[in-house]
């Protein structure tokens, strides 16, 4: 276990449990991990505080959460212990006291019974099967039942789920999206399927809406248990929940089902969907789906499983939207009036974080209603992120505001498409003959940007004006930075100094260089992952990253304990510089009060001078220099940086701070001119785009 499950178990602070691994010769030593991450066996942590009279505070679903990272045996995974979850939650808590008080091979025998007596909430997987060495875990499981309830145990196998889910791919659609998803079918629809549907997200959502019958099909077994398990515990006694295993492209489970409504997440980028194999598949009834178009098999699909009328909502990338092998289907679902809205979200809605994904919502044709002749789109990408939660590099979504703009544009435009009027640089309502071009682009950005002409004039020239003023102000800050000089030329020649390496200045110990330990992509996916959707109740950190670095910006990445614990705490005055030392944008810092308190993210070395023997500013003069970040960078067309051959004058203090003051007034000289740029493209940018569009005219026309 890690020092931060350590924490968690004595309820105390992780400062603590380093005083205790520093002040306490008996503490228990490392039995695995790195120095810098170091593991220690749980039961030898137990004693060790027990000895001590410091009792566990540990709450059930943390001892869950502990035993089941601890466990060694893989055969018995998160699928078994749902269904066992399912059959602990029919029983009264007395029941489950009696379970905790058995022997162990007796309370194998019972687990075994009753996770049997569960499986057919998903036919035709394969039979539950623990042994004694589960025993741990399943009285941690049944313990958690008993005092925190179900919902609380699922959340902790749901966790559990996070990591082994990515290395399939298959990740859970956030709460919130999943929310705006069944919130854009209208009415109540009483039958949802959802044929992806992975840990049951959007079909709870769907319940939560009023569906009473949800079906649901996944190509993973777990994901299969996972929903019928959640969707059993949380829709209610009149809900039937039906959900199977298989691929349904390939094996549909419900071939003659109609429902009210369709609402999936499926995978994107699939080239073996059946592509040979399905070429005479009657659901294509909008043309044959090529091979890199996976994304349009899986939306006639769902349009094959409508009643005429009803509605589907699919979650799909940007390039299904423009890539032209899709442009003949995607002309005859704009023809055919299936089509009916396409919205943009902002980077960070869902896995994969980096891609602004987007919404489709989809109508089955009625026979007697003519076709529809506009589309609406809607785009949110623009919308900006909440402050302080960067839980991806875009930040978090601001889930408030895209799904009031989403729902509110979407609810009028349904109620009148003839009479929707377009909501400047967000939603538009394109009729079908504009979009029937050449290329069938549904890319909402290229749609909204259309509307130009919507733009009220007035409130662009106050924009204008407020930029303009802003970029006036920054002007005259960066001449009076630059209209001071306290610097002289040297004499004949170049002054030169002696010089140490920052390992030399390390030894010595007139600085500390720290580096967070690298955090494996998919790790971080499923952590980002997990604070989005609240399945992991740790607490939160925020982090400074390389990027934030080079775009000038305080801490925006976000974290949890388990990521944290391999992060040092960054302080004032502390020297921060970038990994890869090309690109643009600034290369240094010196971490002020902003930066205090946050982590060291990903990208970052973090030089920590001795006060009483380095300045701070004028070691990040000299550290940032040009000659010396080439000197001690590798690589080609990416630089990265080996901080221990940085080299550093050694001067004494007081010359060092007379350096320093000058470094800080040209730092505060780049900082002003980066800004002043920025505000210069902003001006301009508004100005283009008034006098082209026509709200802003030249003086005297």
């Amino acid at each position: 276990m890690t020092a931060a499950e350590i924490s968690r178990i004595a309820g105390v602070t992780r400062a603590t449990v380093s005083n205790w691994r520093r002040r306490h010769d008996d503490f228990p030593a490392p039995s695995g991990g790195t120095d810098s991450s170091p593991l220690y066996d749980l039961e030898e942590v137990r004693a060790w505080l027990a000895s001590r009279g410091q009792h566990t505070a540990a709450t059930p679903s943390g001892e869950l959460r502990t035993t089941l990272r601890l466990r060694e045996r893989a055969d018995v995974g998160t699928s078994d212990l749902l269904l066992l979850v399912l059959a602990a939650a029919r029983r009264p808590a007395g029941d489950l006291t009696g379970l905790l008080a058995l022997s162990d091979a007796d309370l194998v025998k019972q687990a075994n019974d009753a996770a049997a007596g569960a499986a057919d909430v998903v036919p035709d997987t394969e039979p539950v099967r623990f042994t004694d060495a589960d025993t741990a875990v399943l009285r941690a499981l049944l313990l958690c039942v008993r005092d925190e309830g179900a919902q609380t145990a699922l959340g902790v196998l749901a966790e559990r789920e996070l990591e082994d889910s990515a290395a399939s791919g298959a990740y859970r659609t956030p709460t919130p999206l999943a929310d705006l998803l069944a919130r854009l079918v209208p009415g109540s629809p009483a039958r949802v399927l959802d044929p992806a549907c992975g840990s049951g997200t959007l079909l709870t959502a769907a319940a939560a809406r009023g569906a009473r019958e949800l079906y649901g099909q996944d190509s993973l077994p777990v994901q299969a248990r996972r929903t019928a398990v959640g969707l059993t515990l949380t829709a209610g006694e009149g809900a039937d929940v039906t959900v199977r295993t298989g691929d349904s492209l390939r094996a549909d489970a419900f071939p003659d089902l109609t429902v009210d409504a369709v609402l999936c997440n499926p995978p994107y980028g699939d080239r073996d969907w059946g592509h040979d194999e399905l070429a005479y598949d009657s659901r294509w009834a909008y043309g044959f789906p090529p091979r890199a178009e996976s994304e349009l098999a899986w939306v006639q699909h769902a349009l094959s499983h409508l009643e005429p009328g009803g509605h589907a909502v699919l979650l799909l990338p940007p390039a299904t939207a423009s890539r032209s092998s899709g442009r003949r289907i995607r002309a005859e679902l704009i023809r055919s009036g299936a089509l009916r809205a396409v919205a943009a979200l902002p980077p960070g809605a869902a896995i994969p974080l980096h891609i602004g994904l987007q919404v489709w919502v989809l109508q089955r044709p009625e026979p007697t209603r003519p076709a529809y002749q506009t589309v609406l789109f809607v785009d949110t990408v623009g919308e900006p992120s909440v402050p302080g939660r960067g839980g991806s590099r875009s930040g978090s979504v601001d889930w408030a505001r895209v799904t009031e703009q989403i729902l509110s544009a979407w609810t009028a435009y349904a109620e009148d498409p003839d009479g929707f009027e377009a909501q400047a640089g967000v939603a538009r309502a394109v009729s079908v003959v504009d979009l029937l071009d050449e290329v069938v682009d549904v890319t909402p950005a290229r749609q909204v940007r259309a509307s130009q002409a919507d733009v009220d004039p007035q409130e662009l020239a106050h924009e204008a004006a407020a930029a303009r003023e802003g970029l006036a102000a920054a002007v005259r800050t960066v001449a009076e930075l630059a209209d001071t000089t306290s610097w002289d030329a040297a004499r004949a020649s170049a002054r030169e100094w002696r010089t140490a390496t920052v390992s030399d200045l390390a030894r010595g110990g007139a600085l500390k260089v720290l580096r967070a330990v690298p955090v494996p992509p998919r790790t971080m996916a499923a952590e980002a992952e997990a604070a989005e959707t609240g399945a992991y109740g740790g607490e939160r950190w925020r982090t400074l990253t390389g990027g934030d670095i080079a775009r000038g910006t305080g801490p925006t990445g976000q974290v949890l304990d388990v990521q944290a614990e391999q992060m040092p705490e960054i302080a004032e005055g502390d020297v921060l510089v970038r990994n890869l030392v090309g690109g643009t944008g600034p290369v240094a810092r010196v971490a002020g009060e902003e930066e205090a308190g946050a982590l060291l993210g990903a990208g970052v070395h973090l030089f920590r001078p001795d006060p009483a023997r380095l300045d701070p500013w004028f070691l990040l003069g000299f550290l940032s220099a040009e000659a010396n970040l080439a000197g001690a960078s590798t690589g080609s067309s990416t630089l990265h940086l080996s901080p221990g051959r940085l080299r550093v004058p050694l001067l004494p203090l007081e010359e060092q701070r007379r350096y320093g003051e000058v470094f800080r007034h040209v730092h505060a000289l780049r900082t002003e001119t980066q800004r002043a740029a920025r505000l210069a493209e902003e001006t301009a940018r508004l100005l283009s785009g008034g006098l082209t569009g026509g709200q802003l005219l030249p003086r005297g026309t």
